[in-house]
């Protein structure tokens, strides 16, 4: 299997495993993950799958250094003060000593407390201006403690990671985003090149996710034409290419399934293609970003980049 490697010196897995959504299914999946070959996996206080896959990573039997676990911290946790009780938290859902690697989930810092989504007396999400470098700050002191290994961050705008870079001490080994051949954004992804800075693809399928659905007015990434016709070339799937493409840029995927048979086709989008056909996937970038959560947060994300609401 592909492996990348960070500015910590570790190996990060091409091939992750995503577990956002279907909290009740996770468990089960990432066993049949870890089962089918991952060993990459990733998950967010946000997503209330730790505890799931905490369980399936202790009772695989597999030894905890083989495995690469991702979680990241949610919004109500960005005061300086709150960090380190938001990492314990998560380590005591994973049953864990130790996550390979830490994340600032968003830039955006929510009111303190327990509320994930906390309102303000006008309905409106109520955010605090708490600087997210303090935030990383807070972050950096976890590394000595062991318990995280590698920090970064996560739907940070370039201005944003920027700020990280010139400020930070130890600098983010992974920068988690939306990636896809329909949303590709090159131009950043040199510039995560440039500085040392590991890209993961969140959304490889980009609107494979009924979430992002647009009522059939755009179709469906994984069934673009010019996918489906490589893939005959390599006997892969439309899906498969699309993974392929990233990890052939150089960027680790998050694709994520509960059905076994999909979950082992997953890990199969791990090969190389050939320069001609990552020329044409090039072709296909159409700029189009479909997880933007700046009204729901109350924040403007990703100022500057492809896709970006405004």
């Amino acid at each position: 299997m592909t492996t990348f490697k960070l500015n910590t010196g570790a190996s990060i897995p091409a091939v992750g495993f995503g577990t956002w959504q279907d909290v009740g299914s996770q468990e089960k999946a990432v066993a049949e993950a870890l089962k089918a070959g991952y060993r990459h996996i990733d998950t967010a206080r946000i997503y209330g799958t730790e505890q799931a896959v905490g369980n399936a990573i202790r009772k695989s039997g597999i030894p905890r250094e083989e495995i690469f676990l991702t979680t990241k911290l949610w919004n109500n946790k960005h005061h300086p003060d709150d960090v380190e009780q938001a990492l314990k938290d998560s380590l005591n859902d994973l049953g864990l000593d130790y996550v390979d690697l830490y994340l600032i989930h968003w830039p955006v810092a929510f009111k303190r407390g327990e509320e994930k989504f906390p309102k303000g007396p006008d309905g409106k999400p109520a955010t605090e201006d708490i600087d997210y470098v303090d935030t990383y700050k807070a972050l950096e002191k976890l590394v000595s403690t062991g318990k995280v290994k590698a920090i970064g961050v996560s739907n940070f705008s370039k201005e944003e990671i920027q700020r990280v870079v010139d400020n930070a001490t130890i600098p983010p080994a992974v920068h988690q985003l939306e990636g896809h051949p329909w949303l590709q954004q090159r131009a950043f992804a040199d510039w995560h090149k440039k500085n040392g800075i590991h890209v993961t693809h969140y959304s490889p399928f980009g609107n494979q996710n009924e979430l992002y659905s647009r009522e059939g007015k755009i179709g469906r990434l994984i069934e673009d034409p010019v996918l489906v016709e490589i893939g005959k070339k390599y006997n892969k799937s439309g899906a498969q290419v699309a993974l392929a493409w990233a990890i052939n840029e150089g960027h680790s995927v998050l694709p994520k399934s509960k059905t076994p048979e999909r979950i082992r086709q997953n890990i199969e989008g791990d090969f190389k293609l050939d320069e001609e056909d990552l020329k044409k996937i090039r072709g296909i970038d159409r700029k189009l970003r479909f997880n933007d959560s700046s009204e729901d947060f109350g924040y403007q994300f990703f100022k500057g980049l492809d896709g970006a609401s405004a």
